[in-house]
Order: structure tokens, then sequence, then C-alpha cells
């Protein structure tokens, strides 16, 4: 047999392309967050380049239509009154139409209502829904502990008002992509930063608080406006992977190379603590709580794989575990949850640290699963397709590859009788071990009745006679003993004898 290759990344592969030493995303194509802004950037300015030497050159062509219309025009014959009148009729039409059509166009300039929040649309939930209750309440909540944190903090309300401002602005760019929207995000966190760093020069950890709090208020003001929107395929995302990971039902942790052993009851709690934290991360509306999902779950991983090979575990113990662990747990959302952490992160958090060590290893878990065929499981691409169809399992028979499904009901059929068979023999020891019981018990009967008449051999009727007379001589002294009882002293004196007068 050959011998099985586990799943190995190289930890290089974590890490930016362009060799910044920061981690590197799927979503950003390999880069960090700095270098793909930086190349967005520039992508973008060569884009407006291109766009203005298309405007300029354009322009020059329309300029030299128009001299030699103009040239044209003044060797014919002037216009006739009749083709005027046709111009301007067809002039006024075309103003007619414009006109009509921008009255039922919806004008993006209308300033929002006064007592709307970001992101204020017709799809939001309606205040008397509970969903609608408990996002506000969630929205206030965020917003006074934002104030609190300021307060104990240099400049703190200006920082809030510029929070403020942008959060609310943020209602003009409703009918923005989530790339667009991610953008202009990233772009304040940007900026406030480099006002912070010049601000509180020596108190880098000072910032990293605010920049937290500040990410705090502001997502939680615009989670449900950010979070998955229609304007992207999120959605088809999740349900796509969510399939896929169904599908893949069949996967054990010996085809993974999983180092990690279950029947161990510390192992096995941190396997179920693991589950449990890679699925709450739908649950949170800040990017950094999600996050901390992330790494909560990664240390359980790393706990439960230390217990089971009573050694620290390494990069390579961790990858084929946290695959294991969201094969098993099929984390709602999951796309959608990793496009919102890519998106509205503080990227600092994303580019160095365990919260980003992490979050890499996760988006490669995922592209892993989504790629995953035979050959990462040792097995041929036929194989694979039995097992992904349900023709055949694992833990069952192999059938050929050319099965049809006649064969693989055949197969079943015998595992069922197999199955059949185990009970039958278990049925007859249980027979067996009834029957043993029933002997015992008999032979436990008739050794106690023998002992029993052995102690009344033992002892004869005399010994009951002689009980008999003590008994009944106690019985005389209590009954003797009755026209004592008021005797209280022996010392009385005797009773007055009667005496005969002579008459």
């Amino acid at each position: 047999m050959s011998q099985r290759r586990g799943i190995h990344v190289d930890q290089s592969e974590l890490l930016c392309k362009k060799g910044c030493g920061f981690y590197g995303n799927g979503a950003w194509q390999g880069l960090c967050s700095k270098c793909w802004r930086e190349e967005n950037q520039r992508e973008k300015q060569r884009q407006i380049q291109e766009d203005q030497a298309l405007a300029e050159r354009l322009q020059r062509e329309e300029e030299e239509a128009y001299a030699s219309r103009h040239q044209r025009a003044q060797s014919q014959p002037a216009v006739t009154p009749f083709n005027k009148f046709e111009e301007r009729k067809t002039k006024e039409k075309s103003s007619r139409v414009n006109t009509v059509t921008k009255f039922f166009t919806p004008s993006t300039k209308t300033p929002p209502k006064k007592d709307a929040g970001p992101f204020d649309t017709q799809s939001t939930p309606s205040p008397s829904s509970s969903a609608g209750r408990q996002s506000s309440l969630d929205r206030d909540r965020a917003t006074q502990e934002f104030i609190d944190f300021l307060k104990a903090v240099k400049s703190g309300r200006e920082i809030f008002k510029q929070c403020r401002a942008f959060t609310e602005s943020m209602v003009y760019k409703r009918d923005m992509g989530a790339d667009e929207l991610s953008e202009c995000v990233q772009d304040f966190y940007q900026n406030l930063s480099d006002r912070l760093h010049n601000q509180f020069k020596g108190s880098s950890e000072l910032v990293e608080r605010v920049m937290d709090e500040v990410e705090k208020y502001m997502m939680t003001r615009l989670y449900t406006e950010v979070f998955c929107p229609e304007t992207t395929d999120d959605e088809k995302k999740d349900l796509a992977i969510q399939k896929r990971i169904r599908d893949l039902h069949w996967v054990t942790i010996e085809m993974l190379c999983v180092p990690v052993d279950e029947e161990i009851p510390e192992v096995s709690d941190s396997v179920v603590k693991a589950i449990t934290d890679i699925i709450e991360m739908d649950s949170k509306q800040v990017p950094k709580d999600k996050l901390g999902c992330i790494t909560r779950c990664s240390k359980h991983i790393f706990n439960g794989i230390k217990v089971s090979k009573k050694e620290a575990a390494s990069a390579d113990d961790f990858l084929p575990t946290l695959i294991y662990i969201v094969l098993k747990a099929n984390p709602p959302r999951l796309q959608s949850n990793i496009q919102y952490i890519t998106r509205f992160c503080n990227p600092s958090r994303l580019m160095t640290g365990e919260d980003g060590y992490y979050f890499t290893n996760l988006c490669c878990a995922v592209a892993f699963i989504e790629k995953l065929d035979g050959q990462s499981l040792n097995m041929s691409s036929e194989e694979f397709e039995l097992y992904m169809s349900g023709q055949a399992s694992p833990n069952g028979p192999q059938p050929a590859a050319s099965s049809s499904s006649g064969s693989a009901a055949l197969s079943q059929a015998h595992n069922s009788l197999d199955v059949l068979t185990g009970l039958d023999e278990r049925q007859e020891r249980v027979i067996e071990k009834a029957r043993q019981l029933e002997s015992d018990l008999i032979d436990w009967t008739d050794e106690v009745e023998q002992k029993v008449q052995s102690a009344l051999e033992s002892f004869p009727l005399e010994t009951q006679n002689s009980t008999a007379s003590a008994a009944s001589e106690t019985a005389s002294a209590a009954l003797s003993a009755i026209d004592s009882e008021n005797v209280e002293n022996e010392l009385l004196p005797p009773p007055l004898q009667p005496q005969v007068f002579a008459g």
C-alpha cells in the first residue's frame, strides 16, 4: 500500500505574494490588505489615464468630424425652411422624452430623513418586529459604549463626530457595490489611523484600542446593510459551500491524516468546543468578534492535537484538523462571514498577529474543501465519485468502479444480512446466558434448603423446650409482680390486727 500523504501547506504560501511579510488573502489574489490597496489604486490610476486618453482621442475625432461637416455645409446650398422645421421638431420631442425620464428617475441627491439611520431603506426591518428592535438596541448600546470609551481619550469628541458623520454619509452610497463600500470603509480606517498615530505618538496600543472601538461602533450600525448585500453573490456561495460540505460527509479522520484521538475525553471535549466556536461566528456582528471565534476554535484544535500526540502541535497538524472541524460543523453562511471580515475588518488585524494567522488558515481550509478531489484523499477519482454520489460508503464493501445502481442495492442488501446475522448471534448468546442463570438459581435454592435442614438437625427440640420453660417462668414472674407494683417501701409498719371487745 502506498504511503498516505498528508495535507501540507508551506507557511510561505500564507504570506503576501509581494514579499512584504504580512499575511495574504485569497480574496485579494494572495496579497495583504496594504499591497492590495496599493495595487488597486495603481490599477485605478492606470484606468483613469486610459479613460482620459480615450476621451481626448474621441474629442479630437469629434472636432475633426465637425470641421469636415462644416466645410461640406458651406459648399452645399442653404437648408430649406422645411428642413429647419423638421430639425426643431425632433429636438423638442427629444427634450420631452428626457424630461419625462428625469421625472420618474429617483434622485440620488435626496437627503435622508432626520430620524433615519444609515441605510434606512424599505428593506430595513420595521421597528415593530423583534429583529428590528434587537438591531436598534444593539446600535444604541454600541453608541453608548463608544461614547463612554471616548470620554477618557483626548479629542474623543472629535473622533466621535467623524465616525458618526461617516456612518451617516453611507446612506448616500446605498447603490454602491460591496467592494466600493469596503474601499470607503478601509479608506476611513486608514485616514483615521494615520491621524491618531500622529496625535498619539509612541502610544500604538492606545491607537489600536481606539480603532477597535471605532470598528465596533461603525460595523454594529452598518451590519444589516453591508453583511451579505444583495449586490453580491455571497448567498449563492454560501449555499454552494454548504452543499459541498454535506456531500463530503463521508470523509473520515484517517483520510485527512488528522492527528486527533476522539476516544480521549479531553480531546473529544476540545473538538466539540472548536465546532461550537466556529458555528458561533455567524452570531457576531463586529469583525473582531468573528475573528475571536476563529481564534478560540483554533486554540481548541491545538489543545486537542497536543493531548493526542503528547507533544506540541505543528502547522502541518493544524490545517488538516481545521479542515476536519469545518466539515463536521458546516458553519452557517461561511462564505458571507469570510467576505465580511475581509471587507470591513481593521486591516492591521488581518495582516499580523494570531487572528490574521488563523483567519488565513481558515481561508485555506475553505479553498481546500472547494477543490477537494480523490488525489487529495489518496484514492482514485472513480472511487471518489462513488462516495460523492452516495453509491458507496467507506465503511461498506468496496464495489468496482463500473458497478451500477443495481449492484449498489445488492451491496446494501448484503450489509443488511450481515447486520441480521450479527443480531442472531447476539440473541443466541443472551438466551444461553439466561439458561445458565436459571440453572444457577436452582442450585442456589437447593443449597439453601440443605443448610436449613442441617441447622435444624444440629439443634434438637430440647433446646426449644428449655427455651419455652424459660419463657413461662418469665411470664409467671411478670404476673406475680403485678401485686407488688404499688409497694413503695418495704419498711412500712405491719397492718393493724382486729381486736375483740367484751360486751
